[in-house]
Parts: structure tokens; sequence; C-alpha cells
């Protein structure tokens, strides 16, 4: 990959990782349904913090979508302690929502197909390096 194209790909997932998170406040401040705010956000979660990661290193992380899954289900794990209310941050609610506050086995799942989309741009990137 020559510094040109690492730059565009670098530039790529940082602004997707942009409108990415001006997705997720826009839902965590608006949304209100049984679909999107509960599923669709942990979905997209998961692919903003790879879009993020790969904006500052832009190759060479295969591992990357597995890294985030666990990272992820660490954090849904924390939900089942459950750790924001032992902590005393129930009240304090940027971070009530970001650790969240209660366990599902449905948001593991969301996360797991966040990361499976996770692999989408390498293989789009790929497609077009063999071009």
């Amino acid at each position: 990959m020559t510094m040109m194209s690492r730059g565009k790909v670098h530039l790529l997932f940082l602004s997707g990782a942009a409108v990415l998170l001006a997705v997720e406040v826009l839902i965590a401040l608006y949304v209100r349904d049984r679909l999107v705010r509960p599923y669709l956000g942990d979905v997209l979660v998961v692919i903003l913090l790879y879009c993020l990661v790969r904006s500052i290193k832009p190759d060479g992380l295969r591992l990357l979508p597995l890294t985030l899954f666990l990272f992820a289900a660490a954090v849904e794990a924390t939900q089942a302690i459950p750790l924001v209310r032992l902590l005393g941050w129930e009240d304090i609610p940027f971070l009530a929502t970001l650790l969240g506050t209660s366990f599902s086995w449905w948001d593991m799942l969301c996360y797991a197909v966040g990361c499976l989309f996770c692999h989408l741009p390498d293989w789009l990137l790929q497609k077009g390096a063999t071009k």
C-alpha cells in the first residue's frame, strides 16, 4: 500500500467513525423504540470502534474484529454484575449509557453481527487491490 492510499484509508475510516458516532449520539438522544436503539445501536458501536482503531492503524490488524468482540463482551459481562450500580454511577446518565445497566445475550449477538460487518472494509480493499 502506498503512502497516498494509506492516507486515504486513514481518512475513510476516520470519516466513518465520525458518521457512526453522530448516528450513535442521535440514537441515544432521540430514539425510543424496540429495534434501533437496543439492537442496531449495539451493532453499530463495534463498527464505530473498528473504524476508530483503523483510522489510527489502517492495516495489519487481522484479529481486530475478534478483539473488539471480546472487548464488547467484557463490557456486557460487567452489566451482569452490575458494575454501574456497584460503582454508584447509575445517576450519571452518560456513564450508565456508556457501560450499560443490564446484561443481554441479544446484545452479545448484536456485537457479533457488528464484528462480522467489520470484515467488509478489508474485503473491499483487498478486492480493489487485486484489480
